[in-house]
């Protein structure tokens, strides 16, 4: 049984190849995104496994079928970049990975949260040029503030632990709220209330018609003036000329984010030589007060291999008639 790759990177290969010890699979890896651009290229494979930027619609997923494809394995938790309606009319097994390692994303968050808080970023490449000035590298505590959570899934639970360890109050909006989180003390509001009263907004929610643009122009005027945002999910969840616009009045004091909605001619290549069209992002990255990181939130090694591990289980169960050992880890 073959399983045909796209979006692969060295990281990928590696990683896959060597658990794939155990299943014995034939894998054949492209690294550019799956469209319509490259689909004649997939022969005779039985599975294919895509990443976030991978797009899924109608046309491509109709191609695949004509191919024998019976499986889209997405090697990701989300699934907002597929076609689940033409998936399920054409026959075909969609499945994904629906929890691995949700720290390593929630400590990312957190990363980006101390690095713009108290520009560590900056105050390195200043030493390396001997400028040992502290003029302009002011933070502010952490301890004590206020920390806004939307989405307490494992990712948003794992983050809230984080949080309160240091100290914050925290607050979280979701639709089925986590025990557990009340328990240790975490409180649950509305929606409008998060916006208002939290002084670092931190999103973990998935990217769905519900979530789209949840972080808008009419949500940012709610939120405290000079509030942190934090987006380590979807670029979706956020209205990027919203946010722009807010930075633009100091609204917003802070925007980290590892997602960006139009990530995909960016993310996940290397452009140093090229000149980049996308006029939004370089007006984001004009603004000192805002960091990006190109969606590495999930990029550890415990969270690579867990990856691998569900993704190959996944396609060998499915390939194989069997029930999913992860029911979640089936979308249609």
């Amino acid at each position: 049984m073959k399983i045909t790759f796209f979006s692969a990177k060295p990281y990928d290969r590696e990683t896959f190849d060597k658990l794939n010890e155990s299943f014995g699979f034939e894998l054949e890896y492209f690294e550019t995104h799956l469209g319509p651009h490259i689909i004649n290229a997939v022969e005779q494979t039985d599975a294919v496994c895509v990443f976030v930027n991978d797009k899924l619609d109608a046309l491509v997923l109709g191609e695949l079928s004509l191919k024998g494809v019976k499986v889209i394995a997405l090697r990701c938790a989300g699934f907002n970049n597929v076609d689940l309606e033409s998936a399920k009319m054409l026959g075909i097994k969609v499945c994904r990975v629906p929890a691995y390692s949700p720290e390593a994303v929630a400590e990312h968050a957190v990363a980006m949260l101390l690095t713009l808080n108290r520009k560590t970023h900056k105050a390195y490449n200043r030493v390396r040029e001997q400028n040992f000035s502290l003029n302009g590298l002011i933070g502010f505590n952490v301890n004590g503030k206020t920390v806004g959570v939307l989405g307490t899934g494992n990712i948003g639970t794992s983050f809230c632990k984080i949080m309160m360890g240091f100290g914050c109050n925290v607050v979280a909006f979701d639709l089925t709220p986590n025990p557990e989180l009340v328990n240790l003390g975490v409180s649950y509001l509305s929606k409008e209330d998060v916006f208002k009263c939290a002084d670092i907004l931190s999103l973990h929610c998935p990217l769905n018609e519900s979530t789209h643009h949840i972080i808008n122009k009419e949500a940012i005027d709610m939120m405290k003036k000079g509030v942190m945002i934090i987006n380590s999910s979807r670029g979706g969840l956020i209205d990027t000329k919203a946010a722009i616009h807010g930075l633009k009045l100091k609204q917003i004091g802070y925007l980290a984010l590892d997602v960006y909605e139009h990530e995909g001619k960016l993310f996940f290549r290397d452009l140093s030589s090229n000149i980049i069209e996308d006029d939004t992002i370089q007006r984001l990255m004009s603004f000192p007060n805002v960091l990006i990181t190109a969606h590495q939130a999930f990029l550890t090694e415990e969270a690579l291999k867990q990856i691998a591990s569900t993704t190959l289980k996944n396609v060998d169960e499915t390939l194989n008639g069997k029930h999913l050992s992860l029911k979640s880890a089936w979308v249609v």
